[in-house]
């Protein structure tokens, strides 16, 4: 008999985590039926990577996931929770489920967080991190990727040893070893010795794009384009700030892109911005694809990359460095190489999916 599982997301829309909840699901096959809760209504992109024969559903009669924590919603939502067997919760936007959990109860819960948007980039709320504390004891286990958040929370939420799993978030590696389509990007045209400098995010104020906009404008190497792939609302002050900068022509913003096996290989360097990641995906699909890597050095990035990309990890705040990083590697087709191939032979090695998927399944298994 098929468990059940609710999954409970502050939105559904397709990004990293959104994308590992997809192929968790598909992993599991008929071993379990799904229902999903967005905290944003209509957020659910992701549903597009799920794969045809899974049995999953999107509630549209369950308590809401966000809005005032009153006791009322808070006792609707944990008498919901009680017709499944496992509950999972991801993130700021769904822990009032959890805090659901802690005060009626219910079925085996585990909650994951990946991450910080703006308004905790910098610094944590207090309030935030005391109702973490609280609603936490309630969990079966807390999953975070990185070490830094494993140590965020052991500190700022007090979380026991017992209670933490760090598992580093894994991809398909194997998928990206196909050609890149030339095709794949709209509006990109395969020119001989151009260099593409691209990134894969959502058009957020954390990812600091802008940032990245700037240090390519101030490059030597005046023929290159850069590529922003993603959706969000920072889209048109990104690209305002491309005008400002004299490079609006040579900068791409196609959009949401599915399936990055088929276009990450298009980029000669990939390149993020960030004021605060932990365990990107987007990093881990470009190190699969052999790509070299330029980013700030925020959460786990100069952990993941191969030894030999650490020099061109920089200080978030030094945009020269940045470009500066960018400019080594397009000055050097044999530095991207080698380093590229050094990316790959450390994403085959300690981040391919089939090592994430069976950490989760002894987990969830566990708790059920």
């Amino acid at each position: 008999m098929a468990v059940r599982i609710l999954h409970a997301h502050s939105t559904f829309s397709l990004g990293g985590k959104e994308a590992r909840t997809a192929r968790l699901m598909n992993a599991f096959g008929d071993a379990a039926e799904h229902s999903v809760l967005s905290g944003m209504s209509g957020q659910l992109s992701a549903r597009e990577a799920i794969a045809r024969d899974i049995e999953v559903s999107f509630p549209e009669d369950a308590p809401p996931l966000v809005g005032r924590p009153s006791l009322t919603r808070l006792f609707r939502l944990a008498r919901y929770m009680r017709g499944f067997d496992l509950v999972l919760t991801y993130n700021w936007g769904a822990f009032d489920a959890v805090m659901a959990k802690y005060l009626f109860r219910g079925p085996p819960l585990i909650h994951h967080e990946d991450g910080f948007n703006e308004d905790e980039a910098e610094q944590l709320k207090t309030r935030r991190n005391l109702y973490r504390r609280l609603g936490l004891s309630a969990a079966h286990r807390l999953v975070v990727p990185s070490k830094r958040l494993e140590k965020i929370a052991r500190t700022a939420w007090a979380q026991p040893t017992e209670r933490l799993a760090r598992i580093p978030n894994g991809i398909p590696v194997r998928s990206f070893s196909q050609s890149p389509d030339d095709e794949a990007i709209p509006g990109l045209r395969h020119r001989e010795g151009q260099i593409v400098i691209g990134t894969v995010a959502g058009l957020r104020a954390v990812k600091n794009l802008p940032r990245l906009v700037r240090a390519f404008a101030a490059m030597q190497e005046t023929s290159a384009r850069l590529v922003i792939v993603g959706e969000g609302p920072e889209c048109e002050r990104i690209a305002a700030e491309a005008r400002a900068h004299g490079v609006a022509e040579r900068v791409h913003l196609p959009g949401f892109m599915a399936d990055p096996a088929r276009y990450v290989g298009r980029f000669d360097i990939f390149a993020l911005s960030s004021d605060s990641e932990q365990f990107p995906i987007s990093l881990v699909e470009a190190m699969a694809a052999s790509r070299p890597v330029v980013a700030t050095d925020v959460g786990d990035i100069s952990a993941m990359v191969a030894a030999d990309n650490l020099p061109l990890i920089v200080d978030r705040e030094d945009e020269a460095a940045l470009t500066a990083a960018l400019d080594t590697l397009a000055q050097r087709p044999d530095l991207r190489r080698s380093i590229g191939r050094a990316n790959r032979e450390k994403a085959e090695t300690e981040y391919d999916e089939a090592r994430m998927i069976e950490c989760y399944a002894r987990l969830y298994g566990e708790a059920i």
